[in-house]
């Protein structure tokens, strides 16, 4: 049984959705049908219209991502089993928009708070889409990406369709079996990973992908934008050279990583992480380079997280970020940045995820 807070404000959302079609002559709750138990739905609402009454059957969860989707789903056509005229409608604080498109599939109707609704039956065709969410989705979303939790998106990305247990990914990741566990809930409510006999595996790692982008911005780390009258080859190679020598952690981003890994167009400029911030002021002087405001040809970046170097390659000896974190940086680089993260997409990682689902069909 639900609140009677979350029950009233569905209810309010039904009527809401209701309001504007004229020929809507009355809606109202069964108050002795509510549901008191799990084998009776939250609500039964019975929709007045010229052509009669319309018994409405709903389920109401605190949650609109895909798992609770399908949850109500199976509940609701379970319902109908019982009453063949019936129609099913799922209400819940925000439902997403994959949600969404997984209730229309199945013929079934949706409300949420924030205005968004499809309800479709006999001549009632009511559909409100694109209201954004007014709740704190983004306290989950938050979690999910923040600097420890997308180490272990960085393990899942690196490898999807392999499964996983919390321990393995938690070793891989360097984080707590507790985070691991916490960040395995937020992915299977959005139906992201899959339980598998032996772990859970990422299934849906383009969505995932997608909506870290969303979230994500290379500015975030601590950046120096610097100039050099040397040449961008001559830098790189004393960038090396030094940080191999003072046991700097560092790797090549953005345009400078994405002309080794899949090179698009002509560039200028060198674009690298550098771990140790303290190190820097010495790094740059080592370097002759100077600190500018504008027309920097190079751009050091000292890491939010220490994850960014997860699944670093190597090209004739020079670390690049994993592809993962090269999209994620040259997306958030508006422009030119967004066409080089497109082809990185189309012509490594793409790829290289077909491959692993292609393997794991095969065992």
């Amino acid at each position: 049984m639900k609140d009677s807070d979350t029950i009233q404000e569905a209810e309010k959302a039904l009527k809401d959705c209701l309001e504007s079609p004229p020929f809507i002559q009355a809606v109202r709750f069964d108050e002795r049908e509510r549901s008191e138990g799990s084998s009776r739905p939250d609500l039964v609402a019975r929709i007045t219209t010229p052509d009669g009454e319309k018994i409405v059957f709903i389920e109401v969860k605190n949650n609109g991502q895909p798992r609770y989707a399908r949850q109500a789903i199976n509940e609701l056509t379970l319902y109908a089993q019982s009453s063949p005229d019936s129609y099913g409608v799922f209400i819940a604080p925000y439902i997403s928009p994959s949600s969404a498109r997984m209730l229309k599939e199945a013929g079934i109707g949706y409300v949420d708070f924030a205005g968004n609704c499809l309800l479709n039956f006999e001549k009632v065709f009511i559909n409100i889409e694109g209201k954004p969410n007014p709740f704190p989705k983004s306290r989950e979303l938050r979690t999910l990406f923040s600097p420890r939790a997308s180490r272990i998106i960085r393990v899942l990305l690196d490898d999807p369709f392999v499964a996983w247990k919390v321990d393995e990914v938690s070793k891989k990741a360097e984080v707590s079996l507790g985070l691991v566990a916490t960040v395995k809930k937020i992915l299977l409510d959005r139906e992201w990973i899959m339980e598998r006999n032996v772990g859970f595996a990422l299934i849906k790692p383009e969505e995932l992908l997608q909506e870290w982008v969303s979230q994500y911005t290379y500015r975030k780390n601590r950046i120096s934008t610097l100039y050099s009258i040397k040449d961008e080859s001559a830098i790189e190679q004393e960038l090396k050279e030094y940080c191999s020598v003072n046991n700097i952690r560092y790797a090549l981003t953005l345009f400078s990583g994405a002309s080794r890994v899949a090179p698009y167009a002509r560039y200028k400029g060198v674009y690298a992480y550098v771990a140790d911030g303290s190190k820097e002021t010495m790094l740059q002087q080592a370097l002759g380079l100077k600190q500018v405001a504008t027309g920097p040809n190079i751009t050091f970046l000292v890491p939010y997280d220490e994850g960014v170097f997860y699944g670093l390659m190597k090209y004739n000896e020079m670390p690049v970020v994993s592809p993962i974190q090269l999209y994620l940086d040259l997306k958030s680089y508006k422009g030119r940045g967004e066409d080089a993260a497109q082809f990185l997409f189309e012509q490594v990682i793409e790829p290289s995820w077909l491959q692993k689902q292609t393997t794991e069909k095969e065992r």
